[in-house]
């Protein structure tokens, strides 16, 4: 098998949402899809953010920059409107989004509000259902959807506090995601890195600590970065995936598998 081949890109189109600057995840991501060969659109959440965005951007010739604030009534919708117009078809999406309150991501998990919660797991995990959901009659050519997610889904990170169940819920989202969409040759996997030094990362509490904590354990002590998590994410929504559905993945140096 030529891996070359399988690997390529070369014809596909993508949504990423989640591009926040040149040093996110989503942005390592977009570039490694812009290498493999694709063509991308991509999202900006409102005109704050866009002069961090539009570079980025630019840098990668997307074709398609679109307003999307996922808490907008109907944004959207009309992004995936607009790709519909403009391509009639999508081949992969990347969902790169996640946002808590800073009071309840800061505080105890059984403290948070009611609100806070509610807004956590509809930024975080409930557009990525809904992405899904106006990703699929544009899949008529099969397709893969991908979302971003952490361990402490799985396990008690220190400061983590409200995002780990958040994250779980999303790590369930995408399983029962892959079994629905799966007859239509749709496939859906989500990418865990290890901590990054990232603007979302560092609204978590005492982040630069957890980042020497992780490097300290992972087996090579390194940690990984925005180009590692982009590499796996090419692989994932090639061909050379085709098989791989309702997983997972992690991309943390091996931290994972230490006690």
């Amino acid at each position: 098998m030529d891996l070359t081949i399988t690997t390529s890109l070369k014809g596909k189109r993508g949504l990423v949402v989640g591009i926040a600057n040149k040093a996110s995840i989503a942005a390592g991501c977009a570039r490694a899809f812009v290498d493999a060969g694709a063509s991308l659109a991509a999202t900006y959440v409102n005109d704050k953010a866009l002069p961090y965005v539009r570079p980025v951007a630019d840098s990668l010739g997307c074709k398609l920059l679109l307003p999307c604030d996922v808490e907008s009534p109907g944004q959207l919708e009309a992004a995936f409107q607009r790709i519909r117009t403009e391509w009639g078809q999508l081949d992969f999406l990347l969902h790169a989004i996640a946002f808590a309150p800073a009071e309840d991501l800061h505080g105890r998990v059984v403290d948070c509000s009611p609100a806070g919660f509610s807004l956590a797991m509809d930024v975080s995990c409930h557009s990525f259902l809904r992405m899904a959901h106006l990703a699929e009659p544009l899949m008529t050519n099969g397709g893969c959807l991908l979302t971003v997610t952490f361990y402490g889904s799985e396990k008690v990170v220190a400061n983590y506090n409200l995002m780990g169940p958040v994250k779980a819920a999303l790590e369930s989202a995408v399983r029962y995601t892959a079994a629905e969409l799966g007859p239509k040759g749709i496939r859906a996997n989500a990418i865990s890195p290890g901590a990054i030094r990232t603007r979302a990362g560092s609204g978590i509490a005492h982040f630069d600590e957890m980042l020497a904590a992780e490097a300290a354990a992972a087996p090579e002590h390194q940690l990984v970065d925005i180009e590692d998590v982009g590499a796996l994410a090419a692989f994932l929504v090639s061909d050379g995936a085709r098989r791989i559905t309702g997983t997972i993945i992690p991309v943390d140096g091996g931290q994972h598998a230490m006690a």
